[in-house]
């Protein structure tokens, strides 16, 4: 079993979770054990494309790390958590309620090369120790600001299916987490990313769609995009639906993944290794090239354009290779 298989991961699952569930599914189907491993964070509170790497396609599970993310996102104005999420206690709150002129017009601002201040609470490391260990014991969090790329940030086409989640119920600081349920339908103006109309009156939500480089946090996004039109925001729902060339249209349900692991036709899921590669092109070589890259040695006078290429022989992955005035040289090989 080599290569991946890509989850549409619910609420409240972590991403180790996701693999523990697929080494479950692995186990449950007699495929023996194989490495798997993850390719790309994906909070419990956020639900979408998780990628899962098996086997030879672990060595890819970084580069895909490196790869493009898009999301649609639920911002809520009034209320700040600490967490930027619905999880968190409430920091601060605000009565202004921007337009939906209002956000459509600072949403350039946070298009393009921007910088921003990751949230307290991430996996970010802080002298050692992870930000959100130090938040949890009240210890202030300082984060350096990061350069991202957003490419794109704009509401959904109003034909467009939202999932817009119902009002926060808070307990003790806390919102409940079925509260953040993406099975929920907005009707009307709300389905159109508005909480109070289309009018000049102000939005409780908005929903936007975001394609961003590596590195960019939502939560940070929707919290800027709050202050700069006056008011304060978190997340509400937050659902993943791109990852490098993983889509949703890929993506299976854990049932579904049990159900097939039981039917051992796993294999009938699986995407071939060069999935997770088709942004880049192939090099064709013949057996003894092949042969020279298995050995680490550097392939000369190939006549191929610079930059990163799936290496093949006829249909079998031999390595993700680097190609520079001629010359071939193993990024990663894969042991098929």
């Amino acid at each position: 079993m080599h290569g991946w298989l890509i989850l549409d991961k619910p609420l409240g699952l972590g991403s180790t979770q996701g693999v523990s569930a697929v080494k479950r599914a692995l186990r449950t189907g007699g495929y023996g054990k194989a490495k798997v491993g993850h390719g790309g964070t994906l909070d419990p509170l956020a639900t979408g494309v998780l990628p899962i790497a098996i086997g030879e396609a672990t060595k890819l599970a970084g580069r895909m790390l490196d790869s493009d993310k898009a999301y649609d996102v639920t911002i809520r104005f009034g209320e700040q958590t600490d967490t930027l999420d619905a999880e968190g206690k409430v920091i601060a709150t605000s009565d202004v309620r921007p337009t939906r002129a209002e956000i459509e017009a600072v949403l350039p601002r946070f298009t393009g090369p921007i910088e921003q201040m990751p949230p307290a609470y991430s996996a970010l490391k802080v002298d050692g120790q992870r930000a959100y260990d130090l938040a949890r014991a009240g210890q202030e969090v300082v984060l350096a600001m990061r350069a991202v790329t957003v490419h794109s940030l704009t509401p959904p086409h109003p034909s467009a299916p939202a999932a817009l989640p119902p009002s926060p119920t808070r307990g003790e600081g806390k919102a409940a987490p079925h509260s953040l349920s993406p099975c929920g339908r907005g009707k009307g103006p709300a389905a159109e990313g508005g909480g109070k109309g289309e009018g000049d009156d102000g939005l409780d939500h908005i929903t936007l769609s975001a394609h961003v480089s590596k590195g960019t946090y939502i939560r940070s996004l929707a919290r800027d995009i709050a202050l700069a039109l006056g008011t304060v925001g978190h997340v509400t729902y937050l659902r993943r639906t791109r990852a490098g060339p993983f889509t949703l249209a890929q993506a299976i349900t854990l049932d579904k993944l049990d159900e097939t692991a039981k039917a051992r036709s796993l294999e009938h899921l699986l995407l071939p290794l060069s999935a997770g590669l088709d942004d880049i092109p192939a090099l064709p070589l013949t057996p003894d090239q092949a042969g020279a890259l298995r050995q680490g040695r550097v392939l000369a006078g190939i006549a191929a354009g610079d930059g990163q290429a799936f290496a093949m022989l006829g249909e079998n992955p031999v390595a993700l290779v680097e190609v520079q005035d001629g010359n071939v040289r193993v990024v990663r090989g894969f042991n098929l």
